[in-house]
């Protein structure tokens, strides 16, 4: 099968850790075990990531700078698609023994200038603050924060992909059988103008719906979205949390989850099992079990399963 897996940005950094090299080293290298299985299992990868806290890291080092100096977020995508897709493909040549070809590419991915989604910011980057520092930031910065868990951190708009012009790239690569790590953080933001070029837009792609949206276009089998969470859950983080092992696409889209965690995943999930593909959500170390329906959520194309 050919596999697309989405790796969640708390699977590079978790909360509370050092957003460090030497952190998110180490974290690559334990998901590059989860990656290996479902490659040594038979199976095509693809891969995607996201970029959440590094691009949020990079961000605050540049306002160290002058406000017309600081590089913009499609410029600093393409830095944590650099820099975080050379992480995992050392981890994956290292873990696979250098038998597969394994290559990073820097991915543009067009959305919508008139999107709605540009007037109402929701996709968390950078690190987690208390409120009163993060509202202290905001005024300092003027960005927008809202609650994520016990935290809070800053939100950009985040519009809804709806091209992948390097499509082509990556399908010679697959047909080539590489490994192609692609669409970091949910690929570099790019406007198309009216004459037919691309430019950069100050705005951060969800990655999982651009990972739906890849897996769609290349006639992925399946798509794994991993993160640190074994399933979805109705009622997480409450006594009386029950994991979904199975959800039909309607079912899933009737689930009420946050819209800077689960809710993405799920919706992309609902999307490319639409499309007719496998989709799961679950832990980066279940990857292959995942695949094979003995562990995470598995979510199908149709109505409710009692209809």
């Amino acid at each position: 099968m050919l596999v697309v897996g989405a790796i969640g940005g708390n699977a590079l950094l978790q909360r509370g850790q050092p957003m460090t090299a030497q952190t998110q080293r180490a974290n690559v290298d334990v998901a590059a075990q989860g990656l290996a299985a479902i490659v040594r299992a038979g199976h095509q990868l693809i891969v995607t990531h996201g970029n959440g806290p590094q691009v949020g890291l990079l961000a605050l080092q540049g306002a160290a700078y002058t406000a017309d100096a600081a590089y913009p977020l499609d410029i600093l995508g393409a830095e944590t698609e650099g820099m975080i897709g050379y992480l995992i493909e050392q981890a994956l040549e290292n873990v696979l023994g250098h038998d597969h070809a394994v290559a990073t590419l820097l991915t543009q991915v067009i959305v919508d200038a008139q999107d709605l989604a540009f007037g109402t910011p929701t996709k968390f980057v950078g690190p987690v603050y208390s409120k009163d520092e993060a509202e202290m930031r905001a005024r300092a910065t003027g960005w927008t924060i809202a609650q994520d868990g016990q935290y809070w951190r800053r939100v950009v708009p985040s519009p809804k992909p709806i091209e992948i012009p390097d499509l082509r790239v990556v399908r010679l690569l697959i047909d080539q059988g590489v490994i192609v790590i692609c669409a970091g953080g949910g690929g570099i933001p790019v406007l198309r103008r009216p004459d037919g070029s691309m430019i950069g837009i100050e705005v951060v792609i969800d990655k999982d719906s651009a990972s739906a949206l890849l897996a769609a276009d290349i006639g992925a089998d399946a798509l794994l979205l991993l993160t640190d969470v074994d399933a979805v859950y109705d009622g997480f983080g409450t006594d009386t949390a029950t994991p979904f092992h199975r959800l039909t696409s309607k079912e899933g889209r009737a689930c009420d989850m946050p819209s800077g965690s689960m809710g993405p995943k799920l919706s992309a999930a609902c999307d490319f099992a639409d499309s007719g593909g496998i989709a799961g959500i679950g832990r980066l170390a279940d990857a292959l079990a995942i695949l094979d329906g003995t562990a995470g959520t598995r979510v199908v194309k149709g109505g409710r399963t009692d209809d």
